[in-house]
């Protein structure tokens, strides 16, 4: 490897912004900030909401269910 081309790697400390959760991860930067980390997103915790939506042509049935046909 050629000296004083590559940026120096060190450890730094990642700040979670929406729950303060703190840990230390090695990069090029100074410091971190998330807006969101494992303690706190909903895929983690297991506070994910699944939604099902329904396809066009149910939405359209649904729709028109209750229209005479002449």
């Amino acid at each position: 490897m050629k000296k004083g081309i590559h940026p120096q790697y060190n450890k730094v400390t990642v700040v979670c912004t929406t729950c303060g959760n703190t840990f230390e991860t090695g990069s090029t930067l100074k410091e971190m900030r998330v807006d969101t980390c494992s303690k706190c997103h909903p895929f983690y915790t297991g506070k994910q909401q699944f939604v099902q939506a329904a396809g066009r042509v149910e939405q359209f049935n649904k729709k028109y269910q209750n229209v005479k046909q002449k």
